[in-house]
Formats: C-alpha cells, structure tokens, sequence
C-alpha cells in the first residue's frame, strides 16, 4: 500500500479502480474457464474420444486442481505476497489453455485443464488478497468493491456458456481455450503499474498437506463419478470412497501437527466463517450441476446449436449482474447478509425444482426462460453475502488464507456436486443418448439432486450463521456495513 501513498488521492481513487478491472476480470475467467467448455463438450467428446458419462472429467480434471490447490495459493499468497502470485498463475493459465487447445487425446486434454486449474488457484486467492489491500480500510468502497468482484464470477459462468456457443459454432472447440492467452497477456502487462505490493513473509510452505487435500477430493470425485457404472457397492467404488476419505483424513492431521499448515484448523471456529464456506459450497454444489445439464438440455433435447444454447442462458447472465451490482448491497444493508444468504439459497431451490419439470417435448420459454430466471436471481442475492461473510471473518492477516478457504469450499463444492448428479443423472437415464425421453428423466432427476442440496445450503445457513449484536452507539454505518459482512475493516 506504501507504493499507491505516493499519489494524489484522486490518482490513488482512480489506480484503485482500474486494479479492481483486474481484480473482477481474473475472478470473471477463471470460473468462465469452468463454464465456457460446456457448450463445447459434444464436440470435445467426438473429437477426443471421451464417452458421456466421462465427459464430465474435463470440466473436473479443471475444478479438482482448481479447489485442491486453492488453500496452497492462498498460504503462497501470504507468503510471496499476493501481486507475485497473482501473476504467476496468469502465466500458468496461459500455458494450461495453449496445451487444452493443441490436445489430440484424452490424456494431453485432462493435463492441459489440470495446468489451468493450477493456474487459476493461484490467481483467485491472490485477487481476494489484493482486492482487500486496495478497499479493506475504506469501508465506504469495500461494498461496491465486492459487488463487482462478486458479480464476476457468476456472470463469468453464464457468460462463458455464450462464448463457449459463439465460439464452437462459428470456430472451433479448442478456441474456447485459447481466448484466454490473449486476456492473460494483458493482464500480466498491467499488473505491475496497477496492483499493490507486499513484502515477502516468512515461513514454510507445507507441500504434504498440498498434496494429501488434492489427491484426496480427486480419489473422491472419481470413485463419486465411476459409481454408476461400476456399482455403488463395487470394490472399486469402496475403495475409492475410502481412499479420498483417508487422504482427506490424513491432510487434516497433517494440519494439527505442522508447524505453518496450508489452514490453521483453529480459524474454522471463528464466528461466521464455517457457516459462510458452507453457505458457499453448497451454492457451488447446486448452481454448476444445474448449468451443466441445462447445456445438455437445450443441446440434446431441444435441439439447440452451439450459438443458441448459449444465447439462451443470457437473460440469467443480466439477472445476475443486475442483482449483484445494483441490488444486493442495498438489500445487504437493510436485510443482513444471514437473511439474503438464507433466501438466496431458498430461491435458488425453488427454480432447480421448477428446472425439473422440463418435458423432453418442450420449449425453451415454457420449460427453461422463467425457471432458469428464479434460479438465477437466488444465485445472486446469497453469494455476495455469503463471500463477503467468509472474508471479512478472518484477520486481516489471515486475508489469502481465507480467500483460500472461501474459494475451496465453492470448487469443492462444484467438483463434488457435479459428480454427484452425474451420477444420478446416469442412475436415471441420461447416459442414453439417442432416447429423448430418457435423457429428460436423467436432467430432472438432476436438477432435483441440485435443488436439494440448494435447500440444504438455506436450511445450514439459517442455523449457523450470526446476526451481529449492535455496537455502541456511535458505530453506526460501520455497523451498518459489517452486518453486511462487506465492511471488515471498519
């Protein structure tokens, strides 16, 4: 922050928000790189030889590197100092997305999207850091500041859906990867001038605890996705089961014992915070399913090309910038960030259960436009409260790690989520691809899985999250602000 003292207070306003363009854009691609390939998947399948109900690797192969590494980015953040990080997991974006462009098979496919999903967990806690250091002590700003920030990220996975159609149907698949060298380029070109800086800290990076938590939701998530086909009670899906469960078991010893752990189990007792990543993994868990098989829905069911289904799902990218940008601080302010987290998640129920009405002979106003709508709305209204929640819980210097935390808990949520309604999805149909009807059966089945977990996400977030007990008098838009869970430095 030393740096950006030097300055005039209106370059210094001015800097600060051209950094948060950044910020927001990096939050924007790498959950687009989530989304953007799922209009693509048809295509990738043929192409590369996956079947369907593999298909999904390539959208996890990306969120289990993502979410298992994002605890790593944030002790890395903390450690090098959020700019140094932030930049380097541009650079790795980069060559993630050359290598999942040029891929000719399976394998050079996953490990392209794996090397994003590397990239991008060292991008995401260093933004969260860095957007903190830029608007933490202004609490004025910080509201505004998060809702750009969080708009970013559901609009970039909606967003990414249109791209992805633009892209497939008037390019070819593998541009959905490339788009992001250039944007990287750019990035890296300014973040020198516009982010602030930090010193480097001391202390050690535990790799054990890196390497037991990714390895851990990948055994889980692949036992998860290969149950269907292998059987529930197959021993290859037991111990598969048993396997992540003890890699996970494992990682959390390994963090009671070590000196500088990847998260400081202690920091989970803090109040809010447990109940805000699972706020947010449970979003995660319900949201990504339901764009994936609404993709697939509109593909495989209704007949809509590439540029068609990702035009469809652009009147859900505008409802959720609305909401976040113009609506939820407002609503944060004079509801609390418990009670738009609550209702948030409730909503988002209501229009995953109305998604599971769709007919395998219907239409996309009828069956998909309103629904698609209300889950939408419901996304928006609880994720900024939810996020700011998480962050602001945690001790300024604690700021990677929690973003960390928050990140990990939505990608996990995300990976787990997915796998687990696949796996549904297939138990009731949708692996049979030349069956409209049954394709149908398996979607529903899925965005009922989604809507589940969505109420289960309401439901925890109403008996774990606190309301703040009023200050003192004197406290007031401070409070005000803080009760909105966007305001931690005041």
């Amino acid at each position: 922050m030393a740096r950006l003292a030097t300055t005039g207070p209106d370059r210094i306003h001015a800097r600060r928000w051209r950094a948060l363009t950044l910020i927001a854009a990096a939050q924007f691609m790498v959950i687009m790189d989530t989304s953007i390939i799922g209009v693509a998947l048809p295509r990738i399948r043929d192409d590369l030889g996956f079947t369907q109900d593999t298909l999904s690797w390539v959208f996890n192969a990306y969120v289990i590197a993502f979410g298992g590494l994002l605890l790593l980015g944030g002790r890395l953040s903390d450690l090098l100092g959020a700019k140094r990080v932030f930049a380097g997991g541009w650079a790795l974006l980069a060559v993630g997305s050359l290598v999942a462009g040029v891929a000719g098979s399976v394998g050079v496919e996953l490990a392209g999207r794996a090397v994003q999903g590397v990239g991008a967990a060292l991008i995401a806690p260093a933004a969260l850091t860095l957007l903190m250091m830029l608007f933490g002590n202004s609490p004025s700003e910080l509201p505004k500041a998060f809702a750009l920030y969080g708009a970013a990220a559901p609009a970039g996975g909606t967003a990414g859906v249109f791209l992805g159609g633009v892209i497939t149907q008037y390019a070819s698949w593998p541009w959905v990867f490339y788009v992001n060298i250039p944007v990287a380029v750019a990035v890296l070109a300014f973040t020198g001038s516009l982010m602030p800086s930090a010193p480097r800290r001391a202390g050690s990076i535990d790799l054990l605890g890196a390497v037991t938590v990714t390895l851990g939701l990948g055994v889980l998530v692949y036992g998860v996705v290969r149950a269907p086909e292998a059987g529930w009670g197959s021993g290859s899906t037991l111990l598969a089961l048993a396997g992540g469960a003890a890699l996970l078991a494992v990682f959390t010893l390994v963090q009671a014992k070590v000196r500088n752990p990847l998260i400081r189990l202690s920091i989970l007792r803090t109040p809010n915070l447990a109940g805000a990543n699972l706020a947010q993994l449970l979003m995660a868990a319900a949201w990504v399913p339901m764009w994936f098989f609404l993709n697939l829905y509109l593909q495989q069911v209704l007949g809509l090309g590439a540029f068609a289904s990702g035009a469809a799902l652009l009147p859900m990218t505008a409802t959720i910038m609305l909401i976040m940008v113009g609506l939820a601080p407002r609503l944060i302010a004079r509801f609390g960030a418990k009670t738009m987290t609550v209702t948030g998640l409730a909503l988002l129920a209501v229009g995953m259960v109305w998604l599971s009405f769709a007919r395998a002979g219907g239409s996309y106003v009828v069956d998909v436009l309103p629904a698609s709508l209300v889950a939408a709305a419901g996304m928006a209204a609880a994720f900024i409260p939810s996020l700011g929640t998480a962050i602001s819980s945690a001790r300024p210097e604690e700021g990677g790690l929690a973003s960390g935390i928050v990140n990990t808990s939505y990608q996990i949520g995300s990976a787990l989520g997915l796998a687990a309604m696949t796996a549904v999805a297939a138990a009731h149909g949708s692996g049979q691809t030349g069956d409209v009807k049954a394709l149908t059966n398996g979607f529903s089945a899925a965005f009922v899985g989604a809507a589940v977990l969505a109420a289960a996400g309401a439901a925890a977030s109403l008996l774990t999250l606190r309301v703040p007990r009023p200050q003192a008098a004197g406290a007031g838009a401070g409070e005000e602000a803080n009760d909105g869970a966007l305001a931690s430095a005041s």
